[in-house]
């Protein structure tokens, strides 16, 4: 059996996470096994943004997709850490993940780490294909209080 390891923030989930999800596990054949990692509060604040969604809530949604067999909590210092302890054979690089390939495969050679590094070149297109699309949509909403009740 394959293990297929995906990772990412999964902030505000939208089908593009799914899309990522699902290609990551194809990788892997009929048997394949998708441990997905997601990234910890801190990480993604030193990254790109605060995280609207806190770390125990998206590894909590991650694990409720249907693809997602494992899910864990990336390590706090070391992103290579869980990657050694999960031993994959492939590790699935989401089409609008920054990563340089070849950079994780010198990492992976130096830890001795015998994982294939594969970016996932489907993306779904759609107005709201991203979690910043969707937070720019909500800052541009014009919330009256007669919205807000519903809420």
């Amino acid at each position: 059996m394959k293990v297929v390891m995906a990772t990412g923030t999964f902030d505000i989930l939208h089908p593009g996470h799914g899309l990522y999800l699902e290609e990551s596990k194809k990788l892997g054949g009929k048997d394949c096994k998708l441990v997905v990692i997601v990234a910890r509060d801190s990480t993604v604040r030193d990254r790109k943004r605060i995280p609207i969604i806190d770390e125990n809530q998206r590894l909590e949604m991650i694990k409720m997709l249907k693809p997602v067999d494992k899910a864990y909590l990336g390590h706090k210092t070391d992103m290579f850490k869980i990657v050694e302890e999960i031993n994959p054979d492939i590790i699935a690089i989401g089409s609008d993940q920054s990563f340089n390939l070849e950079n994780i495969k010198n990492q992976l050679e130096k830890r001795n780490i015998e994982a294939e590094v594969i970016r996932i070149s489907d993306y779904r297109k759609a107005k709201l294909d991203s979690t910043c699309k969707i937070i720019r949509k909500i800052k541009q909403t014009d919330f009256e209080e007669k919205n807000l009740k519903d809420c």
